[in-house]
């Protein structure tokens, strides 16, 4: 039965046409010409956006963003030296961005979550409180990056299994191995530095990609919140934005690439 709920639903991922008014006018890529598109047609009212750092979301004229981070611009700056010669959003709430503790629930229309989940500790945490503070009809907006396009292909998929124990144990068991698997994965730390490297981004609580699906894996994810622990959402869209083979898209230096998925508040 979950074989054939899978495949059933993989229609969800056919392709969304770029309108090209839209690519023209952004002068930019055209990835996040879709983002700005999908933000166009699901983004209404007030809300806000976790992590925009340097990128913030493209949204239409008349809808109204909050910024919130966990940390203030100049401690961001600190953090992450190398957006030095960026432009970072101006923060508006200073808050955790998994947890939302400052925001009350039902009261926002939209929640901006671009490039945010993998650096969640405990992921269906966050999308739990994240869908908290939706209104009715409010709308989860997030692109996730899939991890054979972006510099984690060397990294192994992070289970569902995983994502469970950390929800329901904490996510305290397992991240002392996700900065291990991130230095000696993703920095190529020979292995004699990798110790006193992970005790150095612990001890400054360096944001790293905690955990890496592909598209299909993060669509069982949504699956088993939806069905198993009936998160009041639907999902109105998943959407890959490239169709390229991996080693055609390796050569092409572009490893960035996430995909939008939009989910739709509901009442339970």
């Amino acid at each position: 039965m979950k074989n054939q709920t899978m495949n059933s639903l993989k229609n969800l991922f056919n392709p969304l046409p770029i309108h090209k008014k839209i690519v023209k006018e952004a002068e930019t890529s055209p990835e996040q010409a879709l983002r700005a598109q999908i933000a166009s047609s699901y983004l209404l009212g007030n809300g806000i956006e976790i992590g925009a750092l340097h990128s913030p979301l493209n949204v239409p004229h008349h809808v109204t963003v909050k910024y919130v981070d966990r940390m203030s611009v100049p401690e961001l700056r600190k953090q992450y030296p190398k957006l030095k010669n960026y432009k970072l959003v101006e923060v508006d709430i200073i808050d955790d961005g998994e947890r939302l503790n400052s925001i009350p629930d039902a009261s926002v229309d939209f929640v901006i979550a671009n490039h945010m989940i993998e650096h969640c500790q405990n992921p269906i945490s966050a999308m739990e409180q994240h869908l908290r503070v939706l209104r009715h009809h409010g709308i989860l907006y997030m692109a996730v990056p899939d991890m054979r396009y972006t510099f984690d292909r060397d990294r192994a998929v992070t289970s569902l299994e995983h994502l469970i124990k950390d929800y329901t144990e904490g996510p305290e068991w397992s991240m002392k191995s996700h900065f291990e698997d991130w230095v000696r994965l993703r920095e190529k730390v020979p292995e004699d530095r990798v110790t006193p490297r992970v005790q150095y981004l612990m001890s400054i609580d360096y944001s790293i990609h905690f955990h890496v699906w592909r598209q299909i894996d993060f669509f069982e994810l949504l699956l088993y919140c939806q069905n198993d622990l009936s998160f009041p959402f639907e999902i109105e869209l998943i959407q890959k934005i490239i169709s390229l083979n991996l080693s055609s898209f390796l050569a092409s230096n572009r490893l960035n690439q996430r995909f939008p998925v939009a989910l739709k508040m509901k009442l339970i």
